[in-house]
């Protein structure tokens, strides 16, 4: 038996890592209103929270698709109407909006 040590690894807190929305804007999201859910987040900007446009995030059909990072959730179908909700419950009061939940990664049970 060997006496090795693990090396350290140091730890995220994952309060000091930004918020990060990635809004797909691929072909399918894209005819399905994405450019528009776009605007609608840069038009409400939350501090901390950094919204980009993302390149295809594989759900086509689903669209437009949202992804919140670090927490990886997924909301599907997203409208323009729809993106104060989504930042007040989610980016502001860090509760996930459950009816807009993508359901492939989110099962409602």
């Amino acid at each position: 038996m060997s006496n090795t040590t693990h090396p350290q690894f140091p730890t995220i807190d994952p309060v000091a890592v930004p918020k990060c929305v990635r809004v797909c804007q691929n072909r399918t999201c894209k005819k399905q209103g994405a450019a528009d859910v776009l605007a609608a987040f840069a038009a409400l900007p939350v501090p901390g929270v950094v919204v980009t446009r993302s390149s295809c995030l594989g759900q086509c059909g689903s669209g437009p698709m949202v992804l919140v990072l670090p927490e990886m959730v997924w909301y599907s179908r997203v409208q323009p109407s729809e993106v104060p909700l989504l930042v007040e419950q989610h980016l502001i009061g860090d509760q996930r909006v459950q009816q807009m939940l993508y359901y492939r990664f989110h099962p409602q049970v």
